[in-house]
């Protein structure tokens, strides 16, 4: 057995004292390879509109880490550094080279994930990649994709986004008519752009659905299977939502609401709608597996009574 992460503070505080390696050069390893990383991403990539997510992945990132970091060390301290550390580190390494000498942010930025799970590896053994393992998960949604892909992938989703928005105003009662992912709205055009229905939205809602299913973190493997398939026509809904919202705005106040402020605070709607949904369906999802449960146990009860 490992003790537990709830051990008295002073005794965490020796036990790391005793354990702890030098991570000072470690973590100026990772500063010196990754800062102008970073450092090009909020001046440039994390400016636009599409990649807006990825400060906030990373933020998350280290608050995950953060938050199992105690009881990773208490834990690891039984164990041994592991070995697979270094193909890890290798692989890590070349990606980095790679992606920093050739501008390939999928090789470069990818590479942290990689490094990190070398350091864990190499420092606290396997357990402690198995601690954080989730942390190093979310950080793939920072990871920025190829544009052939996101152009692939984008295409269909705001056609498909842009239909359902047509008919459901359409089903309301609005003069409103659509020609590929252009709306009109009486006398308004509106393009659904790739921010309100694209790749980089749904992989932002995905990663808010798995954020809120690891932090809540519920027994039923039946809610939580369901939950994570349902995540993705949740991320499409709330999509809708935040369109239909947009043709609403520009209809009854002109364009020049649609495009203002309220143009950004439909990108607000879109998360709290689609948490909303995340947590409506959470709670559907329990009661059904609580009625399921209590309709077992009640057979069971009724087949050994006399």
């Amino acid at each position: 057995m490992y003790p537990s992460a709830s051990l008295p503070v002073s005794t965490r505080v020796v036990a790391l004292r005793e354990h702890a390696p030098v991570w000072g050069p470690v973590l100026a390893g990772l500063a010196a390879l990754y800062l102008p990383t970073f450092v090009g991403l909020a001046t440039g990539l994390w400016t636009e509109g599409e990649q807006g997510h990825g400060p906030m992945i990373l933020a998350i990132c280290c608050w995950l880490f953060y938050r199992r970091w105690d009881e990773m060390w208490v834990k690891s301290s039984y164990d041994s550094p592991s070995a697979w550390g270094w193909p890890a580190a290798f692989i890590g390494l070349a990606l980095y080279f790679v992606g920093r000498s050739q501008g390939i942010l999928l090789f470069e930025v990818g590479s942290l994930v990689w490094i990190l799970s070398a350091i864990l590896l190499l420092t606290r053994g396997t357990i402690a990649l198995k601690a954080q393992w989730f942390g190093l998960f979310f950080m793939l949604f920072m990871v920025p994709l190829p544009s052939q892909v996101v152009d692939l992938v984008t295409m269909p989703m705001k056609i498909a986004v842009s239909y359902v928005s047509e008919h459901v105003l359409y089903w309301l009662g609005y003069p409103i008519s659509r020609t590929g992912v252009i709306l009109q709205i009486g006398q308004y055009k509106l393009l659904v752009a790739d921010a309100c229905a694209g790749l980089h939205t749904l992989l932002t809602l995905e990663a808010l659905g798995l954020l809120y299913l690891n932090i809540i973190r519920r027994d039923s493997t039946f809610r939580n299977t369901c939950l994570a398939i349902l995540i993705i026509p949740i991320s499409f809904t709330a999509n809708v939502i935040r369109v239909t919202s947009l043709v609403l705005i520009t209809y009854h106040f002109g364009d020049a609401a649609g495009q203002g402020f309220l143009h950004g605070f439909a990108g607000m709607v879109l998360f709290l709608s689609a948490l909303a949904l995340i947590i409506g369906l959470d709670s559907l999802l329990t009661t059904l597996s609580r009625l399921k449960t209590q309709g077992v146990k009640f057979q069971k009860t009724t087949n050994v009574a006399p």
